[in-house]
């Protein structure tokens, strides 16, 4: 029985110290490192650089090199970006696990911003799809910059005649996530009554739009001020939660989409149906565990109960930017745009959205 006990206690001491030197690790913060000299003879242009985590302040307006397609790749110049809460995930490194693949003390690739629309400049020898002065949209890191590379055949959509840079621009992460949230995890059917806790955000907007193109009944949560602009969307009914708790209304739902994460998983089945589905895409903020905990207990809850809790990890995909895209050509899709910036003032614009007062999208745009 002792040497148990001294196996067990040798076992917790090391997992102690093993996660203690981890969490020490992946919290560091290095230094913010001079911007490098830039060689001479390369052509430049502006974008933001971050080279260490923290706030919006560490950000860098900058010459940097401007990028050369590959054989596979197609540059693009940029006229709008977009703005996503990934984004100023990414630039204060948190949670920090996240930094496992981001980079530890500092970030391993100092370009930011994903969302893009702008107008092809040049392609690769291999490219066949596209060419230049063709108007696309899409998704690639570095995308807060005048030009960003991304390869054909990934995150790359013609943009719709009809639809704006700006709009086209709001589209690719936000949209992306509420459609494979909605049809992928969800399994969303036609008629079945779905309610988007979050409905005034970014994935909020789309996701009421996708839903009734489904033929979904929907229901909106968001706050007063937005109640107005998530009807005008699509919404059949709509909840504001500073005067009414959805999870109280005795109503139910063939589907949820939490963005917010505000109750609990068994608060919410009291308004799921038996074998109702709820996705959660967002919840609270934090740089431990408190932005995984809602996963974990929809893991540990589901296979108990005949419900389905889960969560969902958008990707970029061709295929689903371009299915969007007719969606925005037809109208049933539109892109509710609150604030734009200029590319200098990405800063600001991710102050903002860190907020979580952003009615739709932000955006960037460039001249």
């Amino acid at each position: 029985m002792k040497r148990r006990y001294k196996i067990a206690s040798g076992f917790l001491i090391f997992l102690v110290i093993t996660m203690t030197s981890l969490g020490l690790v992946l919290s560091y913060n290095s230094a913010c490192e001079p911007a490098p000299a830039v060689s001479g003879g390369v052509e430049l242009m502006k974008a933001i650089v971050y080279r260490c985590y923290g706030s919006p302040d560490i950000l860098s307006f900058e010459d940097v090199e401007k990028p050369v397609p590959a054989a596979d790749e197609v540059l693009v110049k940029v006229h709008a970006a977009g703005v996503n809460p990934l984004d100023w995930h990414y630039m204060r490194g948190s949670p920090y696990f996240m930094r496992l693949g981001t980079g530890i003390g500092s970030p391993a690739n100092p370009r930011m911003g994903v969302d893009f629309a702008g107008t092809v400049e040049a392609v690769g020898r291999d490219v066949k799809d596209f060419k230049p002065g063709d108007e696309v949209f899409g998704g690639s890191n570095g995308a807060f910059a005048e030009y960003v590379t991304v390869t054909e055949g990934r995150a790359l959509a013609p943009k719709p005649g009809n639809v704006t840079f700006e709009q086209a621009a709001s589209v690719p992460i936000a949209a992306i996530t509420a459609l494979q949230a909605l049809r992928d995890k969800g399994a969303l059917q036609k008629g079945q009554r779905v309610l988007i806790n979050g409905a005034s955000g970014g994935v909020g907007t789309f996701a009421v739009q996708i839903a009734k193109s489904f033929g979904a009944e929907v229901t909106g949560v968001c706050s007063t001020r937005n109640v107005d602009m998530v009807r005008s969307i699509g919404a059949d009914k709509v909840f504001d939660y500073t005067r009414e708790d959805y999870t109280e209304s005795g109503e139910r739902y063939d589907l949820i989409i939490d963005m917010v994460g505000n109750h609990s998983l068994l608060a919410n089945r009291q308004v799921m149906t038996p074998e109702g589905r709820l996705v959660l895409v967002g919840g609270p903020k934090g740089n431990w565990f408190a932005p995984i905990m809602g996963p974990l207990k929809a893991m540990m809850l589901s296979p108990f109960v005949g419900q389905e809790f889960g969560m969902i990890l958008a990707r970029l995909d061709g295929d689903d930017l371009a299915l969007l895209g007719a969606m925005m050509e037809t109208g049933k899709l539109v892109s509710e745009i609150d604030r734009t910036y200029r590319l200098s003032e990405v800063p600001d614009a991710l102050r903002y959205s860190e907020s979580g007062r952003a009615r739709g999208k932000i955006i960037v745009k460039l001249d």
